[in-house]
């Protein structure tokens, strides 16, 4: 495709209606880790998985905030900051019209684990936290397990051409998926609606996070 267009003058392009996806970190993720690890995998010993979207891989009840008690509260503190901070009420008038509900569950993958694609209806936010990222330090792309975004105009984009994609404001090429390497102590922040999935983690650890979802209820 021609870089330079030479019958048309004055070009301007914008990018409309991004989807916001955030990356944070717990100020004292360390301390946090190794207090909610041993409560995790306690919980893996004494119940079966609750499978949903994992395959291979072990997910808890969504009740994770009444069973894991205190140790869960400093995650579930900055959800909630976090929730406020990127969201605006554009009614809301004299107080707050809606209050935050999280609700969590925990994950944990060893060799082969992976999530399939999947959204989650009826919230609002969506969250991972990652308690272990299972790569013991290392950069190798070959242990896989990345976080995968799908881009949420499918199938519209793959409906013609699959190999075409529009080229970006900044001129760089539109992709249909992001992968995102989970990282120990982050937390990574998306709108509920955004088709998401795990790649099979090859890795010999043990991967452990924490997936929050986040209603709006009448204050």
């Amino acid at each position: 495709m021609a870089e330079g267009p030479a019958h048309v003058a004055q070009l301007q392009v914008a990018d409309l209606f991004a989807t916001p996806v955030a990356m944070a970190s717990l100020p004292d993720a360390a301390a946090f880790n190794a207090r909610i690890k041993p409560v995790i995998l306690n919980r893996r010993r004494m119940h079966p998985t609750q499978s949903r979207s994992a395959m291979n891989g072990w997910q808890s009840d969504t009740e994770m905030a009444l069973w894991a008690g205190d140790a869960l509260q400093p995650l579930l503190l900055a959800v909630v900051e976090l929730c406020n901070t990127r969201t605006v009420d554009v009614a809301e008038q004299d107080r707050p019209r809606f209050r935050w509900v999280p609700q969590a569950w925990a994950n944990v993958h060893e060799q082969g684990g992976a999530n399939q694609f999947h959204t989650h209806p009826g919230a609002v936010w969506s969250l991972v936290y990652y308690v272990d990222d299972g790569y013991a330090g290392s950069s190798d792309r070959a242990l896989g397990g990345e976080f995968v975004i799908l881009d949420p105009r499918m199938p519209a984009i793959r409906m013609a051409a699959p190999d075409l994609r529009c080229r970006q404001a900044d001129n760089s090429i539109g992709e249909t998926e992001i992968l995102m390497r989970p990282a120990t102590g982050r937390l990574l922040m998306f709108p509920s609606w955004l088709s998401h999935g795990v790649r099979p983690y090859l890795g010999t650890g043990t991967r452990i996070s924490i997936a929050v979802n986040v209603l709006a209820l009448p204050a």
